[in-house]
């Protein structure tokens, strides 16, 4: 009975990661965020094999395949430097440290893009629920969803993967 009772927590566990950054999943597309449509161009484009050869495997796991971290391994999800995150794949400003919050989940969360249009959002039906997935605008790559149960102003959580990320730091004022 142990064992049975083991494999039961360890598949609840499981479970609970998985969905933990759609804790809030909305009901709908949200209203104001740029789109994916049938008419998208990314700017960006690669073959598969490039994707492959030029990002980390976890990176391209996420960028690419629409993989997600586990809750509370990221490098950035209780970072609090001070910058800019840029898409991974092609290095485009997306967030802004100035709207980085801790929501609790265990992934990178921000209030809002750091301009409109730097992410489309699309609608995701995996894992049993309706979501919407965020993508990078210039290259299409997968970040993470967006949900709104953020806090103010905007009251949205922009729930991104660490790997899909990277930060460049505020360049410091010059001294005297």
């Amino acid at each position: 009975m142990k064992g049975s009772s083991m494999v039961k927590s360890i598949s609840l566990l499981a479970f609970a990661i998985a969905i933990g950054c759609a804790t809030a999943a909305t009901s709908g597309p949200i209203d104001g965020l740029a789109k994916v449509t049938s008419k998208t161009k990314f700017a960006v484009t690669k073959a598969d094999a490039e994707w492959k050869r030029t990002l980390a495997p976890d990176a391209y796991l996420i960028l690419r395949k629409a993989d997600t971290e586990r809750a509370y391994s990221g490098k950035y999800w209780d970072f609090h430097g001070k910058g800019t995150y840029l898409c991974a794949a092609c290095d485009l400003e997306l967030f802004s440290s100035d709207d980085k919050f801790d929501s609790q989940t265990g992934w990178p969360s921000f209030t809002r893009e750091i301009k409109h249009g730097r992410t489309l959002t699309r609608t995701d039906l995996s894992d049993g629920m309706e979501r919407d997935e965020v993508v990078c605008s210039r290259c299409g790559s997968h970040l993470g969803h967006v949900f709104d149960d953020g806090p103010e102003p905007t009251h949205l959580r922009f729930c991104m993967n660490s790997p899909a990320l990277k930060f460049k730091p505020k360049k410091s004022a010059p001294g005297p």
